[in-house]
């Protein structure tokens, strides 16, 4: 199996012993041993995952890795956390998804709507089985729990993932930038509920729509 080492908070190395893992395009920074590189089509999920990356613009370029030897893996100097499954499935944002196990299955799951007036969907990376997966985010990410007594209200553009029996809505808001004549249009935010854990970032990124 292949071992997941965090290298200090931004540099993720993996120790391959002739087994395999799915990473992000371009993210292998250096390398020792015997290594093969192979793009993936689909994210990995063939033609299938292809056609469906191609419908919901959820853009995710992979590629194998495999050998014998460690190899470090590093995007833009992100921060990168890993997190365990057991079975489960973690929703994640296609830009911040860095490494997985082959034993990890990758799809795309449609999470709803960013706006009536914008009739644009929402849609996020699943990876689920049982193994390892690094995810980076822009700074530190903070983990959150949302409890059945405590909701969770996350800004799209700091969303990162999100483990567990979680329920999610993207309702229109009223922002602070539009409140103070910065913004235009509807605003966004992510509702959660149930049980689970929310990575978020302490960065926005741009989203459709979705400034808050």
């Amino acid at each position: 199996m292949a071992t997941f080492r965090l290298q200090g908070t931004r540099v993720l190395a993996v120790d391959l012993a002739g087994d395999a893992v799915k990473a992000k395009k371009g993210a292998m920074v250096a390398y020792d041993g015997e290594m093969t590189f192979k793009k993936m089509t689909g994210g990995g999920e063939g033609l299938r995952g292809l056609v469906t990356r191609r419908i919901t613009g959820e853009a995710m370029a992979v590629m194998e890795v495999k050998g014998h030897g460690t190899c470090w893996f590093a995007d833009r100097a992100t921060e990168i956390n890993l997190v365990g499954l057991t079975g489960d499935k973690l929703h994640v944002e296609a830009s911040n998804l860095l490494v997985t196990e082959p034993s990890l299955r990758t799809g795309t799951t449609f999470t709803g709507l960013r706006g009536a007036s914008q009739g644009n969907g929402l849609f996020t990376t699943t990876v689920e089985g049982t193994g390892q997966a690094a995810i980076m985010s822009d700074g530190p990410a903070i983990v959150l729990r949302v409890t059945a007594g405590t909701p969770l209200v996350v800004d799209p553009g700091a969303y990162v993932a999100h483990t567990g029996n979680l329920r999610q809505q993207l309702r229109s808001s009223v922002g602070l930038r539009t409140l103070i004549g910065e913004g235009s249009g509807e605003s966004f935010q992510i509702h959660f509920e149930g049980e689970g854990l929310v990575y978020v970032q302490p960065s926005e990124r741009n989203t459709v729509g979705g400034q808050i």
